[in-house]
């Protein structure tokens, strides 16, 4: 049994790198996107039944193509609508195989184009705006359920039920797989910036598994938010979102020990935040502010982060500024997360007693009862205030609703430690 979990362990961790991949491969070639996403969950199947006897291939990625499109192929040879839908598309697919291609260079032909091409696709207004990102984050970008519930504080349920009525009606749309420009993009703009945003929340800060930290999901978020400000160059939040991913990035290395545990942010080595990355992301800010988006969503965010990139010493940080901007972006976008990340800045601003009164009113916020940073927040702040019989708890509490095993385990550790 241990070698058939080792290899399971092994397929699921090339999965994740491969899924956007092959779906934005197979969806190019079908010009349908529940399908290609369908084919590729066929590929997975098939190399959960295979790998564990043949072990890994050599190139796993190019494996799981080939078996992609000889699904597809099988797909289309049934089909009824063959020689009038789908004749060139199977004739070219055919040629394909008889040619046998490099597959590794077809996987990486323009992905960052292609993969940005297919999240605006997704995210066509046909789709309710909560269901175009979800789609978008399952199929496109490899999520789990329960990491979109997650990010959204939803139940798993309610976020499967958006999933599955999201892609029966894009599949029966029949929408141009494409990349839209003018009045088209901008209808689809803002959904495709939640979908990146969300994918580097999930690499900044993993919501499953034992690694705190997912940089590969954070690097594709920063490629996707790089090419959009070359694609929606004068739409400020373009510019906001970068900064905000680039200023958030810049903070990686320093952010865990040699081990993989996380390091709070005021306890971090700033000598290894990267500067080159703090520059490129107050370009960006400064961008956006230029084309009139100081106050907007993600140059709000970009303008906190950038209180820290700007103080040399945690000790000279200016949370009176950061409470204040978080206080503006409570006001634009009300949310219990803002409001938890302003009682943060108002604690460091004004004392723990002033943030804990926040955090004591939200205690009650539905929306927050299954969020672990909630007790965690609380935990802090009643141990600086000297309350450590309820700190403990709280971070014990925060301990058992952490889904990541790293986290978990810190806020243990923060438990044991409370004097």
């Amino acid at each position: 049994m241990r070698p058939a979990a080792e290899a399971h362990r092994a397929i699921l961790a090339v999965w994740r790198v491969e899924q956007p991949r092959l779906i934005t491969s197979l969806a190019r070639m079908l010009r349908d996107v529940p399908l290609a996403e369908e084919l590729t969950q066929d590929a997975l199947i098939a190399a959960l039944e295979r790998w564990p006897e043949t072990g890994v291939p050599e190139r796993p990625g190019a494996w799981l193509m080939a078996t992609a499109k000889r699904r597809a192929l099988d797909h289309l040879r049934r089909g009824p609508m063959l020689a009038r839908k789908h004749g060139m598309v199977a004739r070219e697919l055919e040629a394909q195989q008889q040619a046998m291609p490099d597959l590794d260079a077809a996987l990486d032909d323009d992905i960052g184009d292609e993969m940005l091409r297919l999240v605006f696709t997704a995210c066509h207004p046909i789709l309710s705006r909560e269901a175009r990102t979800c789609l978008a984050l399952r199929m496109v970008c490899g999520l789990t359920t329960p990491e979109i519930a997650r990010a959204y504080l939803l139940p798993e349920a309610t976020i499967a039920q958006r999933i599955v009525r999201a892609k029966k009606t894009l599949s029966e749309s029949g929408l141009a797989y494409e990349t839209p420009r003018g009045e088209d993009l901008a209808a689809r703009l803002a959904s495709v910036l939640e979908v990146v945003y969300l994918i580097f929340n999930e690499g900044y800060t993993a919501a499953r598994g034992e690694d705190w930290l997912r940089p590969q999901l954070c690097d594709e978020a920063l490629r996707l938010g790089r090419v959009l400000t070359a694609v929606a160059g004068d739409e400020p939040e373009a510019h906001g979102l970068l900064a905000l991913m680039e200023l958030n990035a810049s903070r990686q290395a320093a952010r865990t020990d040699a081990a993989g545990e996380p390091i709070l942010l005021l306890e971090q080595d700033r000598g290894r935040w990267d500067q080159l990355q703090i520059r490129r992301g107050l370009k960006a800010l400064g961008r956006a502010h230029q084309l009139g988006g100081s106050r907007g969503f993600y140059a709000l965010q970009a303008a906190i982060v950038a209180c820290h990139a700007r103080a040399s010493t945690a000790a000279e940080t200016d949370w009176g500024r950061i409470a204040a901007l978080y206080a503006e972006l409570a006001a634009m976008a009300p949310s219990p997360v803002v409001e938890l990340n302003r009682a943060v800045a108002v604690g460091m601003a004004e004392g723990p007693a002033a943030g804990l009164a926040i955090v004591e009113r939200l205690m009650e916020e539905p929306a927050l009862r299954a969020y672990h940073l909630l007790p965690s927040v609380r935990g802090d702040l009643l141990a600086k205030l000297g309350r450590p019989v309820e700190a403990r708890a709280a971070f014990e509490a925060a301990a058992a609703l952490a889904g990541n095993s790293r986290e978990r385990a810190f806020l243990l550790r923060r438990a044991a430690a409370v004097e």
